[in-house]
């Protein structure tokens, strides 16, 4: 695991929105449940949720809202997708997400190639999806970029080579993105564990093991400060 995060924080210049913006108009963003609770923010209506997000771009004078990455949230408590009478809540939030208006390029991070993409269309799902896979100095892993349009899936081929930076896709507006405001959940895999087009993105309190080694911290790659 070592090896392969210092593999990540090696990459540079790395983008995965929009590539005119600067780190320097990004801000940090709080969706954790504590926060969330006493802002008393209705977390189910995404038009709500879209006014809040520019609200505090504007209030901070950015562009883009990050953050997310093994945050607790209650964003997902109004899909069952995430909690049903046999499996524990999944509240836990294994990727980073990027806020910033549907119709924004979503970028690749590193060259690859297109290992899978679908729309997963449940109410607080991803939408649609595209993975990437990659080969760097021995280490096989994957990218994934979820809450896109469905024009991004368009023309797509699995195996196509994709260069870094290249514009993968555009972000999704509600209800295509899986019914949220606008932001690309970017998240990093070591192990697919088989799936196609998908992975979890958020995962309960007994995985968090598992997955925060399987999907380390975004930011090793991207460095936002």
């Amino acid at each position: 695991m070592h090896s392969f995060i210092k593999t990540l924080q090696k990459q540079t210049k790395v983008k995965v929105v929009d590539s005119s913006i600067d780190y320097e108009d990004y801000v940090t963003l709080n969706l954790s449940a504590n926060h969330t609770d006493q802002l008393d923010l209705n977390l189910t209506d995404a038009l709500i949720f879209e006014i809040f997000i520019e609200n505090h771009l504007s209030e901070n004078n950015a562009k883009v809202a990050f953050g997310g990455y093994l945050e607790t949230r209650n964003l997902y408590k109004r899909s069952p997708a995430f909690k049903n009478e046999t499996t524990d809540e999944r509240n836990i939030h294994i990727g980073l997400d990027l806020w910033i208006q549907a119709g924004t390029n979503v970028l690749a991070a590193l060259n690859g190639t297109i290992h899978s993409f679908q729309n997963n269309n449940a109410i607080g799902d991803y939408g649609p999806t595209i993975i990437l896979e990659h080969h760097i100095e021995g280490h096989a892993f994957y990218t994934l970029y979820g809450h896109l349009n469905l024009e991004s899936l368009n023309t797509k081929k699995r195996g196509q080579i994709i260069k870094k930076g290249d514009v993968i896709a555009q972000l999704g507006a509600s209800p295509i993105n899986g019914d949220y405001a606008p932001h690309l959940h970017f998240q990093i895999i070591k192990d697919l564990q088989g799936k196609i087009g998908d992975y979890p993105g958020v995962c309960s309190k007994n995985e968090i093991k598992f997955y925060s080694d399987n999907c380390p911290n975004p930011n090793f790659l991207l460095k936002i400060q």
